[in-house]
């Protein structure tokens, strides 16, 4: 058994991007790769292929990772994710399929069977994969949880597996940071972390070199190598904590696309083929102001549609798409966006917590939207616009249309309203286009199709982050750590030493 975890200081510290950049550059030497992350809690997932013929949902970070490794996406490389409903509950999903609700008072009994479905979807790459690159969630210190983790050093300790340690050094007191992560873990714990990395380094490495020195004087382990801070290094998330830094700008003449940015917002990467668009400037708005000179309206996907459709009316974004919409200009939904833009939504079984819960929608289009406690997952694929194109389906909506009502894309169509029950159809570079231009002969703007190749683009990210991990980083003596298991004998240093 071959793996690394690869832990970090806090959320958002880079463990994806470490983890999907490690996953390229053993891929690179001929090695069968997967990731793997025990539990993600994330409204951003994707659908995978089931062995059934089905769909499978996993958290949208690992189905890049498993494209970095080239690897196929499957659910055993997430087997476990948690999609917030609220603030103190989640939806389940397990090896791919719903598996009920949790809530926090349940968060450490109630999850010892799913730290079972984690460790044996572990287990099982690992019997089939050459080399299982592991990311952690949130800290490995959190020790209020410690006795029910299964995704850090629980993970970890199951398997003898070797840990580094990510810290963000834009954040600043990453030294404290990393000291401290290693300092509070138990000593069995403490003797799995073999190193650390720095991530978003800006400055003169010269100016770091001593801290790094330290760093390893006093902990008795190795900085593995220094990833610095690249502007086109932003990869399919799994949460919502960048999305101020996704606004794109052009110079010169451009169309404007306003995201309304929803609190539950899901699924938001399906807006990232428009945000390499040259010639668009793509902003999130949670401000009716922000929709007046947009040229595009897009209402995206989110975990509480009926919660977020109360949002946009307190806010007074219901009636600023509604004039959008009303003066021709085009509105695009997509799932809970779209379902927003029909007559009603009703959630007789309490999908969304609410049971019996009925409200009215923004009344752009003449459909009807019922909760069913079976969710749909599946791989579409069809025609739109004039050009075949495909997508994933995650949803408990089921969509009635009224007769005559124009089908778009599992959706519906009115003039320059579109509703699609498709995500990731922005992806398909014929289908962007040709929205694109309908969106420009719509308002009277001038457009040039651009001719970007959105997987090649997406290509190229992970080859750059490849490019800096392999420069950066002690790639090879990380390679022999996964092989050699964690090391030999480090410090165990206090106040885990008087554990």
């Amino acid at each position: 058994m071959s793996a690394l975890l690869v832990a970090g200081t806090t959320s958002d510290a880079g463990k994806s991007i470490v983890t999907t950049g490690l996953c390229r550059a053993f891929a690179r030497r001929g090695l069968k790769v997967a990731p793997f992350k025990s539990q993600n809690m994330s409204n951003n997932s994707m659908v995978c292929a089931a062995p059934d013929g089905g769909g499978a949902e996993i958290g949208r970070a690992q189905w890049i990772q498993a494209l970095a490794a080239r690897a196929e996406p499957e659910a055993a490389m997430n087997p476990v994710l948690l999609k917030p409903g609220g603030d103190q509950r989640s939806h389940v999903v397990v090896m791919g399929q719903p598996a009920g609700q949790i809530s926090s008072r349940d968060f450490v009994d109630g999850r010892r069977h799913l730290a079972r479905a984690a460790y044996d979807a572990f287990d099982d790459l690992s019997s089939r994969y050459d080399v299982v690159v592991a990311e952690g969630a949130g800290s490995p210190t959190e020790i209020n949880l410690r006795a029910s983790d299964y995704v850090n050093m629980g993970l970890a300790r199951h398997a003898s597996i070797p840990t580094v340690v990510v810290g963000d050094i834009d954040r600043g007191g990453v030294f404290a940071a990393m000291f401290g992560t290693v300092a509070l873990l138990e000593p069995e714990d403490q003797r799995l972390v073999a190193g650390f990395v720095v991530n978003k380094f800006r400055g003169d490495p010269s100016l770091l070199a001593p801290g790094l020195d330290e760093l390893e004087r006093l902990t008795g382990r190795r900085v593995y190598g220094v990833l610095p801070w690249h502007p086109d290094l932003w990869l399919d998330s799994e949460d919502a904590l960048d999305l101020g830094g996704r606004r794109t700008r052009t110079e010169g003449p451009s169309l404007k696309v306003a995201v309304v940015r929803f609190p539950r917002i899901s699924n938001f990467t399906d807006v990232d083929a428009l945000g390499i668009e040259p010639g668009l400037d793509v902003v999130f708005a949670s401000d009716p102001r922000a929709l007046a000179d947009a040229d595009l309206v897009v209402l995206p996907g989110t975990r509480a549609t009926i919660a977020d459709l109360g949002w946009m009316r307190d806010r007074g974004l219901d009636r600023a798409v509604v004039a959008h919409a009303a003066a021709g200009r085009p509105v695009l939904g997509i799932c809970g966006g779209f379902q927003m833009l029909g007559r009603s939504i009703s959630d007789p079984a309490g999908v969304e917590g609410q049971a019996g819960a009925v409200v009215d929608g923004l009344e752009l289009l003449d459909v009807r939207t019922d909760f069913a406690a079976t969710k749909v997952l599946r791989l579409p694929a069809g025609e739109a616009l004039g050009v075949a194109t495909s997508g994933y389906e995650i949803h408990h909506g089921r969509v009635t249309r009224s007769d005559g009502v124009e089908e778009f894309l599992g959706g519906a169509r009115s003039g320059q309203v579109l509703g699609t029950m498709w995500h990731g159809s922005l992806e398909g570079d014929a289908f962007r286009g040709a929205l694109l231009e309908g969106v420009a002969v719509a308002v009277g703007r001038p457009w040039t199709p651009s001719g970007t190749d959105f997987p090649a683009a997406r290509e190229r990210r992970l080859e750059l982050l490849a490019d800096l991990v392999e420069e950066h980083l002690a790639v090879d003596v990380l390679l022999d750590l996964v092989t050699a298991g964690p090391p030999a004998s480090v410090p165990v240093l206090p106040p885990g030493a008087e554990r």
